[in-house]
């Protein structure tokens, strides 16, 4: 098996692909039903290959500043 794996173009990153693939992981996991078909049962790879065929939607986010109050003094 080929290691090398060539990220879709709207994958930005190898981490951000990663990350995808894992959070779907920990569905499919759970029990989400797969959304492509696949030789093998384990999560982590049917995940990564739901990502390469964009079978899986994501976005970024901005991250949310929380404000600190300020103290009087």
């Amino acid at each position: 098996m080929n290691s090398r794996i060539i990220l879709p173009k709207d994958v930005d990153s190898k981490f951000r692909f990663i990350t995808v693939a894992a959070q779907r992981a920990k569905q499919v996991q759970n029990g989400a039903k797969p959304r492509v078909e696949s030789k093998t049962r384990k999560p982590t790879r049917v995940a990564i290959e739901e990502v390469l065929a964009n079978a899986v939607s994501w976005e970024i986010r901005e991250d949310v500043k929380t404000t600190v109050p300020e103290t009087e003094g």
